[in-house]
């Protein structure tokens, strides 16, 4: 659900039309071409309503997904935290209570971290004193020296890079040696019932409700269903973070396998 992409778009080009038509989703939306700007454009669209859609529609899980994901890093007082596609910054904020010693999130879109950086001015925590520094930027081309940070995370946004490969080479780039990756993306439920009251909702009735809140034109709540049936499944997912030189990695399967978050340790 959050967002991350290549080349930003100006507010002219936001109000073309829609991101996503029916068309547009009929195909694989991730073979799109300009899939980066597609996406901007519809996280601009949505980012007022995007944390009201998440509670609603995960029904509160959201929130519990991302403590859960922060809770597997085992984060430690002398980390550095970089959060990627950080949208809202929900998730960072999930690693500031978990008390790094440096913690930032970086997401291309500016409606959405204009949201996160007035959540820093809400956030108290008594048991530390790191404040996140949010920066606009790519995960394909992250602006930090190699080795700068212990702990890379990206939620719900590996998704809509327009190149996930080259967005964890950047991952493991950054990283130390020794240091951590965590990505949370939606999955599909190998139960079968499961699987099928889950795509039911996702398909049919979330994409008509997350709509009317968002008073959404862009399509956005259209092209995530078809973003996930169309995206790596869990196994492809291990073994493109394997390919980018991760020597352990492991999956965590969340409420029935509806979401995984994957762990990947530099060597």
């Amino acid at each position: 659900m959050a967002s991350t992409a290549q080349t930003p778009a100006s507010t002219a080009d936001r109000e073309q039309g829609p991101a996503w038509t029916s068309d547009d989703l009929g195909a694989n939306p991730h073979a799109a071409t300009d899939k980066a700007d597609r996406v901007q454009r519809m996280f601009a669209a949505i980012a007022r309503s995007y944390d009201l859609n998440n509670r609603l529609h995960s029904f509160g899980r959201d929130q519990a997904w991302r403590r859960k994901a922060v809770k597997l890093c085992q984060v430690q007082p002398t980390d550095c935290v970089l959060d990627v596609a950080c949208g809202t910054g929900d998730l960072t904020l999930a690693f500031a209570a978990a008390g790094p010693a440096r913690l930032t999130g970086l997401d291309f879109t500016e409606e959405m971290l204009q949201i996160a950086r007035q959540k820093n001015c809400q956030f108290v925590n008594d048991k530390n004193s790191v404040v996140p520094q949010y920066v606009r930027g790519d995960a394909m081309a992250l602006p930090f020296d190699d080795g700068s940070f212990d702990v890379v995370a990206i939620a719900f946004g590996i998704r809509n890079v327009t190149d996930p490969q080259r967005a964890l080479n950047e991952f493991r780039r950054v990283l130390r040696a020794g240091g951590l990756l965590m990505v949370l993306e939606f999955s599909q439920p190998r139960n079968a019932v499961v699987w099928a009251l889950n795509n039911f909702y996702t398909s049919r009735v979330m994409p008509v409700t997350a709509s009317l809140i968002a008073r959404d034109h862009s399509g956005a709540y259209r092209y995530l269903p078809r973003s996930i049936q169309t995206f790596l499944s869990s196994q492809e997912m291990i073994a493109s973070i394997r390919n980018v030189g991760f020597a352990t990695v492991t999956a965590h399967p969340m409420t029935f396998g509806v979401c995984t978050a994957y762990l990947g340790r530099v060597s």
